[in-house]
C-alpha cells in the first residue's frame, strides 16, 4: 500500500528567525503547516494562525512520527547551532518517508553530511548574503536565484534597447549565452518562449544561465536603460 502524501502540507521544525519566515509565507500562500520547537515561546507567533503547533523535546522517529508530519510533502529542518539536533531531525525524517527533507546548514561540512544523509540542503545566511549583493551591485535586477556555484536564474527589467525586438532578431541565444524563461508584460507572464517572441522596453524578463554571462548581459542592460 503506497503510503500517504498530503501534498498541500509541510513540516518544519525550529522555528527562530528562518523557521518563522518559512511559516508565514506558507501559511499566507494557503498550506497547511506543522511546527515544531523545543522552545514553546517560538511557537506563540502562530498560535493565531495555525493549529498544528507542537512543543516536542525528542527528535526521535516516534516523536516526530506523533504530530503528523511523516503525511507532508516536505519537511524543513530549520535548527542551525544543534548540528546534533539538526542532523538528529534530519534523519529521522527521512526515515519516516518524507518525499522532500530539506535541512539548513551553517558550513560546507555541515551541507556534506546532510547531503550523504539523503537531505536538500539550504545556506540561508550565504544565499541572503548573495541575493543582497546582486541586488546592490546590479541595476534593474528585481530577483536572483543561484540554482550552483556557477548557474544562475535572474528576474530584471529590460531596457529600451530590446523594444520591438524578437529573441531570433537579437539572436539573443548565441549572442548572450542566456535561456529566457519567461517574459513578463503587463502582469501576465508568457512561458511560451519562441524564436519570433518580441521583447519590449519596460517588460520584466527571467533568464537562466552561466553566472558570468549574466553579469554581462545585466551590464549590456544597465548601459541601455
Amino acid at each position: 500500500m503506497a503510503k500517504f502524501v498530503d501534498q498541500n502540507a509541510f513540516g518544519i521544525i525550529g522555528i527562530g528567525r528562518f523557521g518563522l519566515a518559512l511559516a508565514n509565507e506558507l501559511l499566507d500562500s494557503g498550506k497547511h503547516v506543522i511546527a515544531l520547537d523545543k522552545d514553546e515561546s517560538r511557537l506563540q507567533p502562530l498560535k493565531n494562525k495555525m493549529r498544528d503547533l507542537y512543543r516536542i523535546d525528542s527528535l526521535t522517529k516516534e516523536a516526530l512520527g506523533e504530530t503528523g508530519i511523516g503525511d507532508c510533502a516536505a519537511a524543513v529542518v530549520c535548527i542551525g547551532k544543534d548540528l546534533e539536533s539538526n542532523l538528529l531531525a534530519t534523519l529521522n525524517l527521512i526515515e519516516l518517508g518524507i518525499p522532500r527533507v530539506i535541512s539548513k546548514a551553517i558550513s560546507d561540512d555541515h551541507g556534506l553530511l546532510l547531503k550523504k544523509l539523503g537531505a536538500e540542503v539550504v545556506y540561508p545566511e550565504v544565499d541572503m548574503g548573495t541575493r543582497l549583493a546582486w541586488s546592490l551591485t546590479t541595476k534593474n535586477a528585481l530577483d536572483f536565484l543561484a540554482l550552483n556555484d556557477n548557474f544562475s536564474i535572474v528576474e530584471l527589467e529590460l531596457s529600451h534597447e530590446f523594444d520591438g525586438k524578437s529573441l531570433k532578431e537579437l539572436n539573443f541565444r548565441n549572442r548572450f549565452g542566456l535561456n529566457v524563461i519567461t517574459v513578463i508584460r503587463d502582469g501576465k507572464a508568457d512561458a511560451d518562449i519562441r524564436p519570433d517572441t518580441v521583447l519590449c522596453g519596460g517588460a520584466i524578463i527571467v533568464v537562466a544561465g552561466n553566472n558570468e554571462k549574466l553579469h554581462a548581459f545585466q551590464e549590456f542592460n544597465a548601459k541601455h536603460a
